[in-house]
């Protein structure tokens, strides 16, 4: 996934989850600033696989905690998903009731 690609990934997730932001590179990968404070969430070093992915929160970063790791993208935006405290959207359900 490009840089490009992840920003738009980004900023489709914001939209859909209703949360006002909007990413920038950051030092870290990508800098999302909200209400809530500024969210980070970058690719972690080759070294630290299997984690791929990693989440720094506002309440981290102000105890001196490392950023949360995820073993992929969709760990991570999960996990951002529910620090920024969106909805969850309905569960798709296939098949017979």
């Amino acid at each position: 996934m490009t840089e490009a690609e992840f920003r738009t990934l980004l900023t489709d997730c914001l939209k859909l989850w209703g949360i006002q932001g909007k990413p920038r590179p950051g030092p870290d990968g990508w800098e999302i600033d909200t209400q809530d404070g500024a969210f980070s969430i970058g690719r972690a070093d080759p070294d630290l696989r299997p984690a791929r992915w990693c989440l720094q929160t506002p309440e981290r970063r102000a105890a001196g905690r490392p950023p949360r790791m995820a073993p992929s993208i969709v760990a991570a935006l999960s996990a951002l998903r529910n620090n920024l405290g969106a909805a969850r959207g309905e569960k798709l359900r296939i098949g017979g009731t």
